[in-house]
């Protein structure tokens, strides 16, 4: 879509100071009507919590969608590092300033950016508390809060561990350490990779991380070797991921199922020690992944279910235990579809169709949900993972694609990913 040239006055607008925005944002919450009753959007706002792929998507669309919407992202990082592409700067395929977005795309489509975090939600209100101070009243909140992570699962792992133990599951400081201790690794020394059980980000992530790093040890210490221990019992296009090991680094990477005792289940960071049921493991680099759940926000503003994460009303991504809020994004339960950009990215684009059509007063239209995620296994090679979802009696379900298994076109599926990546940025925070 191409930029127009928006008015000087809405420019400054949109650089007052912090303070300023927060006196203008914490106003009295706008007279509003039920939901999908709301007489005309012209004087509707709609905060989104979290700037990642979801947040940032969905808080772009909606000004497309309607430039009289009112739209404010809320999120603390002015500059956001994406997870995708972030495995090929631990490898050194890219550096990590080539990651990183800025909000400027946003705020030239309108978008309201508030440098801050969210520390609690008034459903009552219909009110956030910005941690800096003040707060902001909203007709539909958007909530894109991304994961945390569980410490302590393993038994062991917190946030200090993470300091010699990288997770590098959250991209920015975390990648450049992994990227770091790689670099610093002795000749023929071990790479561990421990993989949790459970819903998680990015699924293929671990792979493709075991097959970039391969890469750099291959060319600078190809004696070395990478063991994954996994707390499952099969992982994604598993038999390609194999074949492409064994044809690009035959004998380096070793996969260790949950059934073969692949569970870490408690690690000692200082001496970098994985223990598993078969016993004590001990590696040069150890990248930690713990186990995931939403945002504390998310379970602390009554959105998740008993067993943590988020349950959404799939034609809408409406919350379905709490009124005039939508959660999208690697926080909702939105099976089959993964916990990924381009997942978070596509439920972005629907939840703002549908807060459009909800303000508008009209039914909100319901197309197939696409997803797509590529995972390099070598510089100029990829392969990819393709889901197309819909909705079927209230339920979201999974409409079958072929997948390419053609080990040809792995060249072609890098190229691929490349541009994707640029448009999905593109897409996402206008840049």
């Amino acid at each position: 879509m191409s930029r127009t040239r928006r008015p000087m006055r809405r420019r400054t607008f949109l650089k007052l100071t912090a303070s300023l925005a927060t006196s203008l944002l914490s106003a009295v919450p706008l007279r509003t009507a039920r939901a999908g009753q709301l007489k005309g959007p012209l004087n509707a706002r709609v905060v989104v919590v979290g700037g990642g792929f979801g947040g940032a998507s969905c808080a772009l669309f909606l000004r497309r969608l309607n430039p009289a919407v009112k739209v404010l992202l809320v999120d603390p990082d002015e500059r956001y590092v994406t997870c995708p592409m972030s495995n090929s700067v631990i490898a050194g395929l890219r550096g990590i300033e080539s990651v990183r977005v800025s909000r400027r795309g946003l705020e030239r489509a309108g978008v309201t950016y508030v440098r801050d975090s969210v520390s609690a939600v008034d459903t009552r209100r219909r009110r956030v508390r910005l941690t800096g101070g003040g707060g902001i009243a909203y007709d539909r909140l958007v909530m894109a809060p991304g994961i945390r992570l569980l410490w302590d699962k393993p038994e062991g792992y917190g946030p200090a561990a993470a300091l010699t133990m990288p997770h590098a599951w959250q991209a920015g400081p975390q990648t450049e350490i992994l990227a770091a201790q790689l670099r610093g690794m002795r000749n023929g020394g071990v790479v561990a990779i421990s993989v949790p059980a459970g819903p998680m980000r990015c699924p293929p992530g671990p792979f493709e991380r075991a097959s970039l790093i391969a890469g750099y040890l291959r060319e600078n210490n190809p004696r070395a070797k990478i063991l994954i221990f996994d707390a499952n019992n099969h992982f994604p296009r598993q038999d390609v991921f194999s074949d492409a090991w064994q044809a690009l680094y035959p004998g380096m990477i070793e996969w260790i199922s949950v059934i073969d005792g692949g569970a870490v289940v408690r690690v000692e960071p200082a001496q970098k020690i994985l223990y598993t049921s078969l016993g004590a493991h001990r590696a040069d680099v150890a990248n930690i992944i713990p186990a995931q759940a939403p945002a504390l926000l998310a379970a602390q503003s009554g959105l998740a279910s008993d067993h943590g994460w988020c349950p959404i009303r799939p034609d809408t991504f409406e919350s379905a235990l709490a009124d005039h809020i939508h959660v999208i994004g690697d926080a909702c339960i939105a099976d089959p579809m993964p916990k990924s950009a381009s997942a978070a990215h596509a439920q972005a684009n629907q939840c703002a169709l549908a807060i459009i059509a909800g303000l508008e007063q009209r039914a909100a239209p319901e197309a197939p949900l696409e997803s797509v995620c590529y995972s390099l296994v070598a510089r100029g090679r990829a392969l990819s993972i393709h889901g197309r979802f819909r909705l079927e009696d209230g339920l979201m379900r999974q409409i079958a694609t072929p997948q390419d298994r053609d080990t040809a076109s792995f060249e072609q599926e890098a190229r691929n990913a490349d541009e994707w990546y640029e448009r999905i940025r593109r897409d996402s925070f206008g840049v």
